[in-house]
């Protein structure tokens, strides 16, 4: 019987210590430990696309940052009602909305990248999430086709009321 040497250097994270060492050594943004075991930073970006000041930058991606919030909630939302929608239409729903969730994805994407092009940092955490939404959750759970239709509709002309503002 054969016996694998382990050619793994590290089994761990490094620490604190460690990572701020090292970015020292080469010159970067010391991290900071704000919490036992969580290492960030607080180095702000000083960058952002041509023709922007940072400034500007900033300010359209904190605006950016908001439908960020509201299109990973929409996201969300469609799974749940994908994962819940019953009766004769099932299918043809269920298939839509995995459709529609795909599609949804692809713009939480590609928003998130054009958020930190502009210097800004992209979040998609869940307690961040719901700190910055101002919508209610969505209502139903177990339902047929035609009440999440409903519902959904309803959803997005309250959305609509949150953009504009």
């Amino acid at each position: 019987m054969e016996t694998k040497k382990s050619n793994s250097r590290h089994t761990h994270a490094p620490t604190a210590d460690q990572v701020s060492s090292r970015a020292e050594h080469r010159g970067d943004a010391v991290p900071v430990e704000r919490r036992s075991g969580q290492i960030t930073s607080d180095r702000h970006a000083s960058f952002t696309v041509p023709t922007l000041d940072v400034d500007t930058g900033a300010a359209v991606a904190a605006v950016l940052q908001q439908r960020l919030v509201s299109l990973i909630d929409l996201s969300l939302t469609l799974k749940h009602i994908h994962w819940n929608v019953v009766g004769p239409n099932f299918m043809a729903v269920h298939e839509m909305l995995d459709r529609q969730h795909h599609g949804v994805q692809q713009m939480v994407d590609e928003l998130a990248e054009r958020i930190a092009t502009l210097g800004g940092s992209p979040s998609g955490l869940p307690g961040r999430l719901v700190e910055q939404r101002t919508w209610t959750d969505y209502t139903l759970n177990r339902a047929d086709s035609i009440a999440h239709l409903g519902a959904t509709d309803e959803m997005g002309a309250a959305r609509a009321v949150v953009v504009k503002r």
